[in-house]
Order: structure tokens, then sequence, then C-alpha cells
């Protein structure tokens, strides 16, 4: 079995996530939020056909609800005739944006077969991404200045002209600072990288560049579809304590400093990415109907085949 197949499944579980996290846009509590969409996912994986685990996830860092790293999922565990999945997630990308009803709040997941996709702490990770035309050219080993005149170069604009997206974050004051003099656009936003990777990928987004820290398990998502969709992105992990360093020591093979490039951190083309709308973005937000029931967006893109579509759907709660 493809894990294509198991698509509509995993529509069932970023969308009931989506639905349960709606419920709480613009009450100001992210934590309840979280855990609401948390529940509502682990429910629906419960009764998936697969042999899944949480290969990497959202939570540990801020104490948070989550589906826990190594947790099993799916109604066929100990099967060997099972498909063996591994899931990246995050039931609640962007919990302060539900919680002040802002743009790019999303449930999403990565889901490729076991082993494929990163096995590491809930850490932090320091990305770049852009759209297909920097493939090769821009790099976390290279200093900022030759990142942006690489892309003014390969996208035939001045850096004046760049947009690149960097979280706000104090973290980021030094590449804030290295940007602002090197004359690019900065687009500072609040939290919501996976969106910000998706439309620097876009050829039809006004966004040139993702640069900066942020979470992890949202970098291996993202690099899941950016493998999908052809574009550039590499990652580096990055340890607030001592704790998340000596847990990656045990789950990864190999140097933890590395540099990992996209297709490391999802090693396979049988692959899929699904996010699905809380409040409207790269999607809209959940719509709750008049007979109860509830619209979604969802963002698809299919690893193996570079399938990349908008799916539609009518839930009940």
């Amino acid at each position: 079995m493809a894990t294509i197949d198991l698509e509509p499944h995993f529509l069932a579980a970023t969308g009931a996530a989506a639905i349960a996290a709606a419920a709480w846009r613009g009450k100001g509590d992210r934590k309840a939020a979280d855990g609401a969409a948390v529940e509502a996912m682990r429910a629906v994986f419960d009764g998936v056909p697969f042999n899944g685990r949480v290969a990497i996830g959202e939570g540990e860092r801020d104490d948070a609800p989550m589906l826990w790293i190594g947790e099993p999922l799916g109604s066929m565990q100990g099967d060997p005739n099972a498909p063996a999945i591994d899931i990246a997630v995050d039931p609640l990308e962007c919990t302060n944006h539900v919680a002040l009803d802002q743009p790019n709040a999303m449930a999403v997941l990565a889901a490729a077969p076991r082993g494929t996709l990163l096995h590491a702490p809930d850490c932090y990770m320091d990305k770049i991404a852009g759209p297909a035309e920097l493939s090769g050219e821009i790099s976390l080993d290279a200093p900022t200045d030759y990142n942006v005149e690489a892309a003014s170069a390969a996208l035939g604009k001045s850096a004046a002209e760049l947009n690149i997206v960097v979280m706000d974050r104090p973290r980021h004051k030094k590449l804030i600072s290295e940007l602002e003099a090197l004359g690019v656009n900065i687009v500072l936003i609040g939290d919501g990288d996976i969106s910000a990777a998706l439309n620097a990928a876009d050829a039809n987004s006004e966004i040139d560049m993702l640069m900066g820290i942020g979470a992890a398990p949202e970098g291996v998502i993202t690099a899941t579809a950016l493998r999908g969709l052809g574009a550039p992105f590499e990652g580096r992990l990055v340890f607030k304590n001592e704790g998340h360093r000596e847990r990656a020591e045990v789950m990864i093979d190999g140097d933890i400093e590395r540099l990992w490039g996209r297709d490391e951190l999802c090693a396979s083309d049988d692959a899929i990415f699904i996010g699905t709308g809380v409040c409207a973005g790269r999607t809209f937000g959940v719509e709750q109907l008049t007979d109860g029931r509830y619209a979604l967006q969802s963002e698809v893109i299919d690893v193996a085949s570079g399938d990349h579509r908008f799916v539609e759907t009518i839930r009940e709660a």
C-alpha cells in the first residue's frame, strides 16, 4: 500500500483537529485550542488501518498537549502485513493565531514509510527555503549576504525587490540586522513558518525565501511538502537545553549538528503532506454551515507524483 492510499484517513484526522481547534478561535486560550486539536486527531488515528508512529511532533518544547514522539497510531499495531508509516505532525500549527483569530493556523501532518522521516525530539531547527529556481543556489552553510545575492541573481530581482520571511523573535536580531543592511524587504511573522515556506516555494507568491529558526517538527513537515514541489529546503537542529541534545544523540544515528537536506529530512517519494485550514490563509478556515456541518479546505501534496491540490470537504462535527 502506498502512503497516498491513506489520504482519506489523514484528511479525516486533520479535518477533525481543525474543527475542534476552530471552536477556540479568538478566545485567547491557545493551549485549550491545541488540546482540542490533539484529542480530535488522536481519536481519528485510533481507527486508521495502519501501523503508525509519531516520528516527530509538536508540544514538548512548550509543555503543550501533543501526540508524543514515538506514540503508536492506528488500528493495526503488531500486524506484520500492516503498512508501517511514520508521521510528522502538528495538530495545531499557529496556536497563538487561533487564540487571536489570525491567519494561517492549520492542522498539519506529513506521512512516509517507517524510518524515512527524521525521528528527533521537539527541538528547534534553523531553516532556509525558496522556490525551485533557488535549488542549489542557497544554503544554510552560506552567509546571509551570499544567499541574498544568489537569490537576486537566480530570480532576476534586485535585493530591494526580494521579500524574505523571518519569524519575529529575539533570536533573529542578528539575521534581521544583516537583511536590513542588504536592503531586502523583510516580512516579519509571528507564527506559521510552514505556510511561509509554502509561499516561498510558490512561484505565484510574492514571498521569495524563508530564513531563520523555527520548530523542528514543522521543518520535517515542510521538507516533505517542498520535496513534492521540487523546491529547496535545508535544516539544522538547534538545541535550547541539554535534555533535547541528549535525546537527539540517542535518537539520531550520526552527527546531530549536521546540515539536513530536504531529501534527508524526508527520504522517500512515497510521502504525503496535508494541511487543513483552521483560520483563513493559504486555505480558507473552518466554516460552519447552516445545517451544523463544517466546510473545510486542505492543501494536499503527493510527493511521488508532484500532485498539488486544494481539497474541499464537508464534515460532521
